[in-house]
């Protein structure tokens, strides 16, 4: 028996929007989710890149291992943006602001 499961797109975000806007976020909050979510990418498209295990990353990054843990899985809740800015600068990546 087939499962009837709606897979149908309803809505897609601009390349330039905010899909956390489009949950229901308010805007203030979803802009944080969203600076949380491109630097947490970050940090774990870095992980991947230099093929570190989360071990080897977290003493690199001076962090616990289940904070990297943390990191790969994306649950961004348990990061402040100071946290994963000081993470991205351990690994040699600058962060700028960029206002609009």
């Amino acid at each position: 028996m087939m499962n009837s499961i709606d897979t149908s797109i309803v809505h897609i975000t601009a390349e330039n929007g905010n899909v956390f806007k489009d949950l229901g976020f308010t805007s203030e909050e979803a802009s944080k989710l969203k600076i949380k979510a491109q630097l947490m990418c970050q940090i774990s498209e870095w992980i991947k890149e230099k093929q570190l295990k989360q071990e080897d990353a977290s003493n690199l990054l001076h962090v616990t291992r289940p904070r990297i843990s943390d990191i790969m899985r994306g649950k961004s809740g348990k990061f402040s943006i100071d946290a994963l800015v000081d993470m991205l600068e351990r690994a040699g990546k600058h962060v700028t602001v960029q206002v609009s």
